[in-house]
């Protein structure tokens, strides 16, 4: 029974209620999706009531399913950011570069975009991405005591948290798990189209690694080091990888590159990279067969890959084929 008296269309009197979970369907941008809801009958002749709510515990219950289904970050992590992080909803918002408003609208239970909530994942899963931010973007806090509380609470998890993957590493084993056959170069090329496309899409890097302009096209100069003997074994044991640590975004991109261009092989893609703005560009005058420890910066690849996603209207990053294609009949 409910302590709260609701009007009873068929009694005509305000009336008990008993409530029961049934399940239900709701549909969200032409999507049917179904739910365990739950339903008020009038205790005296069983109809069906309206009680707001049951009704806002069925609309956040079809939400739930909708960003489950979707891969959209949860009401219930948002709302722990700040506090893991020591920092305001506004501070927080203005940090990530939104409106002053914007993470607290999510908060309340509005649903973030795609790309807003790959980004909320990151920043709820990585204390070493959330710090990076801080830093990068303290300039956007209003108070230096915001800052300083909330490098304070960062500074702590990253002490206490066990060592693990960076993201370069994660992507790297995924690569090697997906890409049976994938060769040290081919590894390399990759890794940059991956950075690449993930800006255009997410206005973020994967990577906090700079890459090179080296004789072959761009370069990880560290992860060539540790890969340059790398082969494919078929005897050996199979790599495991736990999918979990990438965000739905992550996945996208990486699975996009993987499908579209590591099917080219390892001297196709060393020629697509050297008709690319990046690599020619930090190369300058130097001569073809020249060695070069150049960086590639970072703010050339942001700008490239966000051209080549509007010059190819890309929806999302599978839309990545046209262009591999293209480039594949210019060289």
């Amino acid at each position: 029974m409910s302590k709260n008296k609701v009007f009873c269309e068929e009694c005509r009197n305000d009336v008990d209620y008993t409530e029961s979970s049934v399940p239900m369907t709701g549909t969200i941008k032409a999507q049917t999706y179904h739910y365990i809801g739950k339903e008020a009958h009038c205790a005296d002749c069983g109809a069906l009531l309206f009680v707001p709510e049951l009704s806002d515990f069925n609309l956040r219950a079809l939400y739930d399913v909708f960003r489950e289904k979707n891969g959209i970050i949860s009401v219930g992590k948002i709302r722990k950011i700040p506090e893991k992080y020591a920092i305001g909803k506004r501070p927080l918002s203005l940090l990530l570069g939104w409106g002053e408003q914007t993470f607290s609208r999510y908060a309340d239970g509005d649903i973030p975009t795609r790309q807003y909530s790959d980004i909320l994942l990151r920043v709820y899963n990585e204390p070493s991405f959330y710090y990076e931010l801080l830093e990068t973007n303290k300039g956007n806090l209003k108070s230096a005591l915001a800052y300083e509380k909330s490098l304070r609470a960062v500074t702590a998890l990253l002490s206490s948290c066990p060592s693990a993957d960076s993201k370069i590493d994660s992507v790297i084993r995924y690569l090697l798990c997906q890409c049976e056959d994938i060769t040290p170069l081919a590894l390399q090329k990759a890794l940059y189209y991956i950075q690449g496309f993930y800006y255009a899409f997410y206005h973020t890097f994967l990577f906090s690694e700079d890459c090179q302009a080296g004789i072959h096209g761009p370069v990880y100069r560290d992860i060539y080091c540790r890969y340059k003997d790398y082969r494919f074994d078929p005897e050996g044991k199979p790599i495991e990888f736990d999918i979990s640590v990438f965000s739905s975004g992550e996945k996208t991109v990486c699975d996009s590159v993987i499908n579209h261009i590591c099917c080219y092989s390892s001297k196709i893609l060393e020629r697509f990279t050297h008709n690319e703005a990046p690599w020619l560009a930090a190369r300058g005058d130097l001569p073809t067969t020249a060695a070069s420890d150049r960086t590639i910066d970072k703010a050339l690849i942001g700008d490239y890959f966000g051209t080549v996603k509007t010059k190819y209207n890309m929806l999302d990053p599978c839309d990545i084929k046209a262009y591999a294609q293209d480039m594949f009949l210019c060289i």
